[in-house]
């Protein structure tokens, strides 16, 4: 059941409006593991970026391919929500090791540039949060639906399972482009059969508590709040995969 929270939401999508025109920010964790340096904000990151540093943790991995939300720009990486996914499988006793594959900025497009790089490895499930800067820059929603369809699918094809969480474009863009911007989720959740968090943001967006001072990115508050409603949907698929054999292109223990 999708619940919308309409008051909250105009707030925050007022806000994004706001900063719609400026430039994305970077990320000050783009060292992590597993991650490229933030790409500038009016080109998505290269495709022919390095691999990363191999690991002793060798079980298979949980990717979450987002922006900044996913990053956790301005709070402490211990606090963004993958990092509290990872707490939550180990507390449950699944043994599923979560990659960060957060990059501040990144679009649609940029995720799909490094969607192989993410998929390198044991991959078992991918969680894709991206679009929101879509929605900031207007971008095409034909363009936003095409580059989530190939991320899908070449996860698919490696036998990845995935999980599609959902955003939201600003209402200044007008009724139409903000309609079509949500239902792109929706129809790719039906095309491709994978579970649907329909907005990221759902409880947090708009809650002054729970943002930052530019009212966009959450504080470790407001990240709890979004681990909590991820790992609703998360936990039967996170148990299921892990239970599976390696997916036909990725290798156990590899990078």
């Amino acid at each position: 059941m999708i619940v919308r929270r309409r008051t909250a939401l105009v707030v925050l999508l007022l806000a994004l409006s706001i900063v719609a025109a400026a430039p994305a920010c970077g990320s000050p964790d783009a060292d992590r593991p597993g991650e490229r340096p933030a790409a500038a904000p009016a080109a998505p990151p290269a495709a022919d970026a390095p691999r990363p540093p191999a690991t002793a943790d060798s079980r298979p991995r949980l990717v979450v391919l987002g922006d900044s939300l996913t990053a956790g720009l301005g709070i402490d990486i211990e606090d963004a929500y993958p990092t509290l996914l990872q707490r939550r499988l180990d507390e449950a006793g699944i043994g599923l090791r979560v990659v960060n594959a957060g990059i501040s900025g990144d679009t649609s497009a940029g995720g799909l540039s490094r969607v192989d790089l993410a998929l390198d490895g044991d991959v078992r499930v991918m969680l894709v949060a991206l679009g929101g800067n879509d929605a900031l820059r207007a971008l095409p929603v034909d363009e936003l639906r095409r580059n989530l369809s190939r991320i899908i699918e070449r996860a698919q094809a490696r036998g990845v399972t995935v999980v599609l969480a959902g955003m939201e474009a600003p209402p200044n863009f007008g009724h139409d482009y903000v309609v079509a911007f949500r239902q792109v989720y929706r129809t790719l959740a039906e095309q491709f059969d994978v579970p649907l968090i329909p907005f990221l943001l759902d409880g947090v967006a708009g809650v002054e508590r729970l943002n930052q001072s530019d009212g966009i990115h959450p504080t470790a508050e407001g990240a709890r709040m979004i681990a909590d409603h991820v790992w609703a949907v998360l936990q039967p698929i996170a148990r299921d995969a892990v239970t599976r054999p390696a997916p036909a292109g990725g290798e156990a223990g590899r990078g």
